[in-house]
C-alpha cells in the first residue's frame, strides 16, 4: 500500500500545483469559479504526471492520455464559452459572503479540496498508464464507452446552449433532445466516459481504480450534481415539477405520460 501511494504522488503533486497557481490567480480576480474551468485540466494533468515518469509509455498509456486530454479540452472550451463575462458562480459568491477572510480560506476549502478530488477521480489514468498488459477487448469496450459518454455529454451541452439562447421565457424548461430522456444528460455522459476510463485501466489489471469513478458517481448523484441543482429548483421554477414527474433524473429512459 505504501509503495502504491508513493507511485500516486506525481498525480497529487500535479493537481495540487495547478490548484495553488489557480488560487493565486483567483485572489486579485476575486473569482474562485476559475477552478471549474480548469477542473478537467487538473484531472488530465494527474495522468500526464504518471505518463511523464513512465520509462516507456505503452499503447494503452498513450490512448488513455489522448482520451483524457480530448475530454479535458472539450470541457475547458465549453465552460469558457458558457461563463465568459459572467460574475462569480452564486455557489462561490455565497461562500465568500459567509466566510471572513475567504481569499485565504478558499485555498483549502475550495482549491486543495478539489485538487484531492481530481487526483482520486483520475486514479484510473494511473492504472491505464502504468499497466504493461497488451491492449485487449476491455480497452476497446472502455474506449467505446468513453466515446459514447463524450458524444452524449457534448450533445446535451450543445442542445442546452441553443435552448438558453433562443428561449423567450426564463421559466421555460429544456425537455427536448437528450433532455427528454434524462434531466441531467450531461452528467450521465460524464458518468459513462469515466467508467470507460476504468475499463481501460481494467485492461491493465487495475480493477481497484474503480474508486475514481465511484467517487465521481457519488458526487454527480448525491453532492454537487443532481442533488445540489435540484435542491430548490421546483420552488424557483414551478414548471420543473412536471418535468421531474415525467423525466428520469439521471439514467435515460422514455418519459412518462
Amino acid at each position: 500500500m505504501t509503495a502504491l501511494l508513493i507511485d500516486l504522488l506525481p498525480g497529487l503533486a500535479a493537481t495540487v500545483g495547478l490548484m495553488v497557481v489557480l488560487w493565486l490567480i483567483s485572489i486579485p480576480l476575486r473569482n474562485v469559479a476559475i477552478i471549474d474551468l480548469f477542473w478537467g485540466v487538473a484531472v488530465a494533468a494527474s495522468g500526464t504526471a504518471y505518463w511523464l515518469v513512465t520509462d516507456e509509455p505503452t499503447a494503452r498509456a498513450n490512448l488513455a492520455m489522448l482520451l483524457a486530454w480530448i475530454w479535458a479540452l472539450r470541457l475547458f472550451g465549453y465552460l469558457f464559452l458558457r461563463n465568459r463575462g459572467k460574475p462569480e458562480d452564486r455557489r462561490y459568491a455565497a461562500m465568500r459572503d459567509k466566510r471572513s477572510g475567504f481569499w485565504f480560506k478558499s485555498l483549502y476549502v475550495v482549491f486543495l479540496l478539489q485538487a484531492v478530488l481530481a487526483w482520486i477521480i483520475g486514479v484510473p489514468l494511473y492504472g491505464a498508464v502504468t499497466g504493461a498488459a497488451p491492449l485487449g477487448w476491455l480497452d476497446a469496450a472502455g474506449a467505446a464507452l468513453f466515446a459514447f459518454g463524450l458524444i452524449w455529454e457534448s450533445l446535451a451541452d450543445y442542445q442546452l446552449a441553443v435552448f438558453l439562447r433562443q428561449r423567450t421565457n426564463s421559466d421555460a424548461v429544456m425537455d427536448a433532445g437528450v433532455w427528454r430522456y434524462s434531466r441531467h444528460p450531461n452528467y450521465f455522459g460524464e458518468f459513462c466516459l469515466w467508467w470507460g476510463f476504468w475499463l481501460i485501466a481494467c485492461g491493465a489489471g487495475a480493477w481497484w481504480t474503480a474508486v475514481g469513478p465511484l467517487l465521481l458517481s457519488f458526487f454527480l448523484l448525491q453532492v454537487s450534481g443532481v442533488a445540489l441543482l435540484e435542491k430548490d429548483i421546483s420552488e424557483r421554477r414551478p414548471a420543473y415539477r412536471d418535468y421531474i414527474r415525467k423525466t428520469s433524473a439521471f439514467f435515460p429512459r422514455p418519459p412518462r405520460d
